[in-house]
Protein backbone atom coordinates (compact mmCIF):
# COMPACT_ATOMS: atom_id res chain seq x y z
CA UNK A 1 0.00 0.00 0.00
CA UNK A 2 2.46 2.48 0.91
CA UNK A 3 5.92 2.87 -1.19
CA UNK A 4 9.16 4.61 -0.53
CA UNK A 5 10.60 6.54 -3.14
CA UNK A 6 13.64 5.74 -2.76
CA UNK A 7 14.66 3.03 -4.89
CA UNK A 8 17.25 0.53 -3.62
CA UNK A 9 17.50 -1.14 -7.03
CA UNK A 10 18.78 2.04 -8.74
CA UNK A 11 21.79 2.30 -7.18
CA UNK A 12 20.96 3.99 -3.93
CA UNK A 13 19.94 7.50 -3.18
CA UNK A 14 19.63 10.36 -5.78
CA UNK A 15 19.58 14.09 -5.33
CA UNK A 16 15.67 14.24 -6.31
CA UNK A 17 14.42 11.66 -4.01
CA UNK A 18 16.34 13.59 -0.99
CA UNK A 19 15.71 16.60 -2.16
CA UNK A 20 12.30 15.66 -2.07
CA UNK A 21 12.06 14.01 1.29
CA UNK A 22 13.98 16.52 2.85
CA UNK A 23 10.98 18.88 1.77
CA UNK A 24 8.26 16.35 3.25
CA UNK A 25 10.50 16.03 6.31
CA UNK A 26 10.64 20.37 6.63
CA UNK A 27 6.89 20.52 5.51
CA UNK A 28 5.63 18.19 8.10
CA UNK A 29 8.01 19.21 10.76
CA UNK A 30 6.10 22.49 10.45
CA UNK A 31 2.76 21.48 10.40
CA UNK A 32 3.55 19.36 14.25
CA UNK A 33 4.84 22.78 15.39
CA UNK A 34 1.93 25.00 14.14
CA UNK A 35 -0.19 21.87 15.89
CA UNK A 36 1.94 21.88 18.89
CA UNK A 37 1.88 25.97 19.37
CA UNK A 38 -1.84 25.89 19.13
CA UNK A 39 -1.83 24.31 21.96
CA UNK A 40 -1.09 26.80 23.98
CA UNK A 41 2.02 28.69 24.91
CA UNK A 42 5.17 27.22 23.24
CA UNK A 43 8.83 28.90 23.15
CA UNK A 44 10.45 30.14 19.81
CA UNK A 45 13.19 27.18 20.51
CA UNK A 46 10.66 24.66 21.01
CA UNK A 47 9.01 25.10 17.92
CA UNK A 48 12.19 25.25 15.84
CA UNK A 49 13.44 22.06 17.53
CA UNK A 50 10.25 20.55 16.01
CA UNK A 51 10.44 21.57 12.79
CA UNK A 52 13.99 20.60 12.30
CA UNK A 53 13.92 17.39 13.97
CA UNK A 54 12.03 15.44 11.13
CA UNK A 55 14.64 17.10 9.06
CA UNK A 56 17.57 15.67 10.75
CA UNK A 57 16.08 12.55 11.56
CA UNK A 58 15.83 12.18 8.10
CA UNK A 59 19.28 12.92 7.29
CA UNK A 60 20.66 10.37 9.28
CA UNK A 61 18.49 7.55 8.25
CA UNK A 62 19.39 8.64 4.40
CA UNK A 63 23.23 8.78 5.78
CA UNK A 64 23.24 5.05 6.99
CA UNK A 65 22.21 4.31 3.71
CA UNK A 66 18.61 2.86 4.90
CA UNK A 67 20.07 0.54 7.33
CA UNK A 68 17.28 0.50 9.99
CA UNK A 69 19.34 -1.14 12.84
CA UNK A 70 22.13 1.35 11.99
CA UNK A 71 20.20 4.25 12.12
CA UNK A 72 18.01 3.79 14.66
CA UNK A 73 20.94 3.08 17.32
CA UNK A 74 22.44 6.11 15.68
CA UNK A 75 18.94 8.45 17.03
CA UNK A 76 18.70 6.30 20.24
CA UNK A 77 22.10 8.36 20.70
CA UNK A 78 21.04 11.16 19.78
CA UNK A 79 18.28 10.72 21.79
CA UNK A 80 20.38 10.93 25.08
CA UNK A 81 20.83 15.06 24.05
CA UNK A 82 17.31 14.98 25.39
CA UNK A 83 17.44 13.43 28.87
CA UNK A 84 20.58 15.44 29.42
CA UNK A 85 18.52 18.55 29.18
CA UNK A 86 15.87 19.92 30.97
CA UNK A 87 13.28 17.55 31.67
CA UNK A 88 10.39 18.23 29.86
CA UNK A 89 6.45 17.92 29.76
CA UNK A 90 4.78 14.79 28.71
CA UNK A 91 3.60 16.40 26.21
CA UNK A 92 6.55 18.09 25.03
CA UNK A 93 8.54 14.40 24.88
CA UNK A 94 5.22 13.45 22.89
CA UNK A 95 6.26 15.77 20.60
CA UNK A 96 9.62 15.07 20.25
CA UNK A 97 8.87 11.77 19.42
CA UNK A 98 6.27 12.23 16.61
CA UNK A 99 8.61 14.58 14.70
CA UNK A 100 11.77 11.55 15.36
CA UNK A 101 8.93 9.44 13.86
CA UNK A 102 7.93 11.49 11.04
CA UNK A 103 11.34 12.08 10.37
CA UNK A 104 11.77 8.33 10.52
CA UNK A 105 9.07 7.49 8.05
CA UNK A 106 10.66 10.45 5.51
CA UNK A 107 13.83 8.92 5.06
CA UNK A 108 13.23 5.32 4.30
CA UNK A 109 11.14 7.04 1.82
CA UNK A 110 7.73 6.38 2.76
CA UNK A 111 6.04 10.03 2.26
CA UNK A 112 2.63 9.32 1.77
CA UNK A 113 3.00 7.02 5.28
CA UNK A 114 4.53 9.73 6.89
CA UNK A 115 1.98 12.79 5.62
CA UNK A 116 -0.91 10.25 6.35
CA UNK A 117 0.53 9.81 10.20
CA UNK A 118 1.81 13.23 10.54
CA UNK A 119 -1.84 14.73 9.79
CA UNK A 120 -3.87 11.74 11.65
CA UNK A 121 -1.68 11.92 15.20
CA UNK A 122 -1.68 15.74 14.71
CA UNK A 123 -5.40 15.70 14.71
CA UNK A 124 -5.59 13.07 17.54
CA UNK A 125 -3.39 15.46 19.18
CA UNK A 126 -5.62 18.24 18.97
CA UNK A 127 -8.48 16.56 19.47
CA UNK A 128 -7.49 15.12 22.91
CA UNK A 129 -6.28 18.95 23.71
CA UNK A 130 -9.30 20.66 22.88
CA UNK A 131 -11.71 18.37 24.77
CA UNK A 132 -11.64 17.44 28.14
CA UNK A 133 -10.27 13.77 28.22
CA UNK A 134 -8.06 12.54 30.47
CA UNK A 135 -8.99 16.04 33.40
CA UNK A 136 -9.09 15.23 36.73
CA UNK A 137 -12.39 16.54 37.89
CA UNK A 138 -11.06 18.06 41.09
CA UNK A 139 -13.67 19.89 43.27
CA UNK A 140 -11.20 20.67 45.98
CA UNK A 141 -8.21 22.86 45.57
CA UNK A 142 -5.31 23.02 47.34
CA UNK A 143 -4.11 26.61 49.98
CA UNK A 144 -0.63 27.19 50.82
CA UNK A 145 0.13 30.13 53.28
CA UNK A 146 2.86 31.45 54.55
CA UNK A 147 3.09 33.34 57.74
CA UNK A 148 5.12 34.90 60.29
CA UNK A 149 5.39 32.05 62.97
CA UNK A 150 3.98 35.11 65.62
CA UNK A 151 0.81 35.02 64.21
CA UNK A 152 -1.90 33.08 65.84
CA UNK A 153 -2.87 30.77 62.58
CA UNK A 154 -5.88 28.83 64.36
CA UNK A 155 -8.25 31.69 63.29
CA UNK A 156 -7.33 34.43 61.27
CA UNK A 157 -8.61 33.14 57.85
CA UNK A 158 -11.85 31.83 59.04
CA UNK A 159 -14.34 34.73 58.10
CA UNK A 160 -12.52 34.70 54.69
CA UNK A 161 -12.88 31.15 53.77
CA UNK A 162 -16.37 31.34 55.67
CA UNK A 163 -16.93 33.65 52.75
CA UNK A 164 -14.85 32.42 49.86
CA UNK A 165 -15.41 28.76 50.44
CA UNK A 166 -17.97 25.65 50.63
CA UNK A 167 -15.19 23.90 53.07
CA UNK A 168 -12.44 23.92 54.16
CA UNK A 169 -9.78 21.93 56.45
CA UNK A 170 -6.28 22.28 57.37
CA UNK A 171 -4.09 19.50 56.68
CA UNK A 172 -0.45 20.42 57.72
CA UNK A 173 1.66 23.08 59.80
CA UNK A 174 5.09 22.75 59.06
CA UNK A 175 7.94 25.46 59.80
CA UNK A 176 9.89 26.90 57.25
CA UNK A 177 12.87 29.70 56.75
CA UNK A 178 14.50 28.29 59.86
CA UNK A 179 11.72 28.27 61.82
CA UNK A 180 10.50 32.03 61.36
CA UNK A 181 7.40 30.94 58.82
CA UNK A 182 4.79 28.56 59.02
CA UNK A 183 3.63 27.46 55.89
CA UNK A 184 -0.53 25.92 56.30
CA UNK A 185 -2.15 23.56 53.39
CA UNK A 186 -5.70 24.11 53.38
Amino acid sequence: MFTSVLNQAEGGLTVQSALLCTAVSILLGLLIAVIYRNQGVCSKNFCMTLVMLPVLVQMVIMLVNGNLGTSVAVLGTFSLIRFRSVPGTSKEITAIFFAMAVGLAAGTGFLTFAVVMAVLVGAVFLLLEKTSFGEWRQEYKNLRIVIAENLDYTDIFDDIFQEYTKKCRLQRVKTTNLGSMYELDY
